[in-house]
């Protein structure tokens, strides 16, 4: 299911003084390559078969914390340090990537660090937050009820909240698609999961700041619409979250800085179901052996989707993140 976007005249450049420039991009990438290296992208021949098409997977699953959204911590902190404003304690809320994030970047700086996260979260994405010194605090049925309890204890606390899409971050993050515009530069298409939209918005950045003129496609559950349903309005729509799979792209409430960038330079939107995001997990473990999360397979999901559109381009999916529990991943893959 994809919807083409409507660009209101006047739109070209809204937002794109919260993207990185390509100097920025570059300095991120030093402090991110501080805790790591540039993790691979392969053109995969089972999945290019599979899709008809050259198709490129990009391993943020290999990061320290298998996702992406650590090189945004990284950075994130490394701001705080810069002005001086280094906190004696962080807050945020999560579904486990981000709280694994900012767990890590704060244990880096010594500071203390309280993470938020719905009833029900996966079991060993909370056991990899406490493994990183992280203060784990179950509250509230989804990711909203989550960050909204954060926030007011933050504010109770007089701790430093720290949000799931800001500049900061969006440093850090843009460094994994520049890496990966740069090692593929005949790249037609990328596919973007959306979560919060750290990941699609620094997507959008590395193109710009490349001037590249690939497609950007975001890429949302089926049964978590709020960009979709956003970005057809114009504006914030909050809708309900269902999905059993795609914990990683579970958003109530779509940020409106986010949207703000992706109306104008996303270039469709596809909703992929569960079955699909389920299919697209044993497709990838079958091809590339990576293990994938529901999200981090929702790009693949998306692509497969469209593939009759794709024959002849250069397609780049990414795999941002295989923090699965071991339990779900094993019913997806026994169901065959």
């Amino acid at each position: 299911m994809s919807a083409v976007l409507d660009r209101a005249p006047g739109l070209e450049n809204a937002g794109n003084d919260m993207l990185p420039s390509l100097q920025e991009i570059e300095d991120a990438a030093r402090i991110v390559y501080r805790e790591f290296q540039a993790t691979p992208q392969y053109r995969w021949g089972l999945s290019s078969q599979r899709l008809g098409t050259d198709c490129w997977i990009k391993h943020e699953n290999h990061t320290p914390v298998g996702a992406f959204k650590l090189r945004g911590g990284l950075t994130y902190f490394d701001g705080l340090r810069q002005s001086g404003e280094m906190p004696a304690e962080v807050i945020s809320a999560t579904r486990g990537n981000h709280g694994q994030s900012i767990g890590w970047a704060a244990r880096a700086h010594g500071v203390a660090c309280t993470i938020v996260a719905p009833h029900g979260n996966s079991l060993e994405k909370n056991a990899a937050m406490r493994a990183l010194g992280v203060t784990l605090i179950e509250h509230g049925d989804d990711f909203q009820e989550s960050r909204e309890f954060a926030m007011a204890l933050a504010a109770e606390r007089g701790a430093h909240m720290v949000p799931s899409f800001h500049a900061g971050l969006l440093r850090g993050v843009s460094t994994y698609w520049w890496e990966f515009m740069l090692a593929v530069p005949q790249l037609d298409v990328v596919y973007v999961p959306i979560g919060q939209g750290s990941g699609a918005c620094s997507a959008i950045a590395a193109k710009l700041a490349l001037g590249r003129k690939l497609r950007v496609v975001g890429v949302v559950s089926a049964h978590a619409t709020t960009y979709a349903d956003s970005i057809a309005a114009g504006r914030v729509v909050e809708a309900p979250v269902t999905t059993q799979l795609a914990d990683g792209m579970a958003c109530r409430v779509a940020d409106p800085a986010a949207l703000e960038i992706l109306l104008p330079h996303l270039d469709h939107i596809v909703k992929v179901t569960d079955a699909e995001v389920a299919q697209a997990m044993r497709d990838l473990y079958a091809d590339t052996h990576n293990v994938a999360e529901g999200a981090g397979a929702a790009s693949f999901a998306a692509a497969m989707q469209e593939r009759s559109q794709l024959k002849g381009l250069v397609v780049g999916t990414t795999l941002c993140g295989g923090n699965v529990d071991t339990a779900t991943v094993a019913k997806v893959l026994s169901q065959a």
